[in-house]
């Protein structure tokens, strides 16, 4: 079982927001979609809620859903393997159907309209996404608008613990996620084992990194954090290695807890050669939330 952090997870008060999903006109993926809320002013509420920037369309916002990193659908344009199914499954899992899609990777139709739903959530991050527990059906109506919740008793019933047991999410903890969460999607993940898992095709401990091809829908499946650095790093068509380009990049060599120790992304992965690997099992990452 991985080590669970330091973070500040436990001390943050839970809110229950009710509202609805709508995806018409947006490109949700396997762990993110937009929420129209009852009452902004609830999401304004949490801690730094004052980043939240709703759609002058319809009010929505984005979600980061907790715990969990689907393969990326649109990263800078590019995809990975998985993507398309851990979309799929997301959508099919919160209610919508018959959903298609542009060559923009965005929604064009969809029934119904729009999905009753409500977040468990604590705090927005920096790009401006509530960092939330997603539940749709009955579930939303467990809890009146602007509730404080346990989030420890809404993971087995979220969206989130939907894709973590099925396999089409990695498990992606931060140190703003209270252990308890933690504990539980540790255990969903570790009996997500099937041959169709991004698990049993994840190859994040050893792959080849020369071109975008490497780590597209058809090369090789990595973590998705990983995946996004690779991107930037080919982007930058630099004559660094991956690893020298990385720990170059300040914030954005990620701050990690791995083994009780504090941390960056780039002191857990080595290069030799084009062969990068990353040399701790996934699940014993806390990344730290700013």
């Amino acid at each position: 079982m991985a080590p669970l952090g330091t973070g500040h997870g436990s001390d943050m008060a839970f809110t229950w927001i009710r509202g609805r999903l709508v995806v018409v006109g947006y490109s949700p993926d396997g762990d993110s979609v937009r929420f129209v809320p009852d009452e902004i002013a609830t999401v304004r509420g949490l801690e730094n809620g004052g980043r939240v920037d709703p759609s002058t369309r319809d009010g929505s916002i984005q979600l980061r859903l907790d715990a969990i990193d689907a393969p990326e659908t649109h990263y800078q344009d590019q995809a990975q393997p998985l993507a398309g199914e851990a979309r799929t499954t997301l959508l099919e899992a919160v209610g919508f159907r018959d959903v298609t899609f542009d060559d923009h990777e965005t929604v064009t139709a969809a029934t119904p309209e729009s999905v009753p739903a409500a977040i468990c959530a604590a705090l927005v991050e920096v790009n401006g996404r509530p960092v939330a527990l997603l539940v749709t059906g009955d579930a939303a109506g467990a809890h009146a608008d602007g509730d404080e919740v346990d989030p420890a008793t809404v993971v087995d019933s979220s969206v989130n613990a939907t894709q973590t047991s099925n396999g089409r999410a990695y498990l992606t903890l931060y140190t703003s996620t209270p252990e308890p969460v933690r504990h539980r999607f540790l255990e969903l993940a570790a009996a997500a084992t099937g041959s169709g898992s991004v698990w049993a095709a994840d190859r994040s401990g050893g792959f080849t990194l020369t071109k975008q091809a490497d780590v597209g829908p058809d090369g090789q499946l990595i973590l998705p954090k990983l995946f996004r650095r690779a991107t930037d790093y080919l982007r930058a068509d630099t004559s660094e290695t991956f690893l020298e380009w990385l720990r170059a990049q300040g914030g954005d060599d990620d701050p990690v807890e791995a083994a009780g120790r504090r941390t960056t992304l780039s002191e857990l992965i080595t290069q030799d050669g084009d062969r990068v690997s990353l040399t701790v099992p996934i699940t014993d990452l806390v990344f730290v939330e700013d």
